[in-house]
C-alpha cells in the first residue's frame, strides 16, 4: 500500500491545480504549485494533521506561486524550484503577476538541477528539467511512488502553452518526449491544470506524442 495521499486543491481565477501531499507514515506533507487562496491552503494543510515540510514550484508564473511567501512564512519551510527559473520567478512581468494586477517576486530557497534528487516530508523526489513552456520549468517524480507532478508541461491529452516569456515548442515537444520515453506507463501524472492522467494514456492519446507509436 503506498504511503502517500494527494490532495488536489484547485486554485485562482484560473483553476490551477495544487496538491497537497501527505506522506502517512511520517505525518509529515509538502505543496506543490500554491498558485493563490493561502488562506484556503493553510485550512487544508491544517486539517491534514501533518507537519509541512516545503514547497515544490514546477514553474514561475503567477497562477502557480501566489501563496508561495504567504505559506513559507506560515510554516517556517523551504520553497524548491529550478535553477533556470530563477530569474523569471524574481521578474513580474515574465510571470505575468504584473498584467494581472499584482507584482509578485519569489525567491526560492532551493535551486535544483536536471536529475536532482532530494528527500521531503519522507518521499523521494527526483527532478526532471522540462523546458518549453518555460526555460526552468520542471517536474518532480515520486521515485517510490509511481507519481509525476508535471506542471504546465504536460496535460491531459494537451500540452502547455509556448506564446509566453521563454516558451519555446520545439523544446515542450522533446520536453514531452523525454517523460513519455524515459518514465513508466503506470506513473499517475498530476498536472497544474485539468484531470489526472498517466504516460500510458499520453503515450497512446495525446496529440504532442502519439505519433511515434503504435500500439
Amino acid at each position: 500500500m503506498k504511503a502517500v495521499n494527494i490532495q488536489t486543491i484547485v486554485v485562482g481565477e484560473i483553476m490551477t491545480n495544487c496538491y497537497l501531499v501527505c506522506n502517512t507514515s511520517t505525518s509529515e506533507s509538502f505543496i506543490v504549485d500554491p498558485g493563490d487562496e493561502a488562506d484556503r491552503l493553510i485550512h487544508r494543510i491544517d486539517a491534514s494533521g501533518t507537519r509541512m515540510c516545503g514547497i515544490l514550484l514546477t514553474h514561475g508564473h503567477f497562477d502557480h506561486i501566489l501563496a508561495v511567501d504567504e505559506l513559507r512564512e506560515h510554516y517556517h519551510v523551504p520553497v524548491y524550484a529550478f535553477a533556470d527559473e530563477e530569474p523569471l520567478l524574481a521578474d513580474p512581468e515574465s510571470n505575468l503577476s504584473a498584467d494581472n494586477g499584482v507584482d509578485c517576486c519569489i525567491r526560492a530557497d532551493h535551486l535544483l538541477q536536471d536529475g536532482e534528487c532530494f528527500t521531503l516530508a519522507g518521499c523521494r523526489i527526483r527532478t526532471i528539467h522540462t523546458p518549453g513552456h518555460t526555460k526552468g520549468s520542471c517536474c518532480y517524480e515520486l521515485v517510490d511512488e509511481a507519481v509525476l507532478f508535471s506542471g504546465d508541461t504536460l496535460f491531459r491529452e494537451s500540452a502547455g502553452r509556448t506564446d509566453f516569456p521563454g516558451g519555446n515548442l520545439e523544446q515542450l515537444l522533446s520536453s514531452i518526449h523525454r517523460l513519455v520515453n524515459d518514465l513508466p506507463g503506470e506513473t499517475r501524472v498530476y498536472p497544474g491544470h485539468d484531470a489526472a492522467t498517466s504516460i500510458e494514456m499520453e503515450a497512446r492519446y495525446n496529440p504532442f506524442v502519439y505519433d511515434l507509436y503504435s500500439f
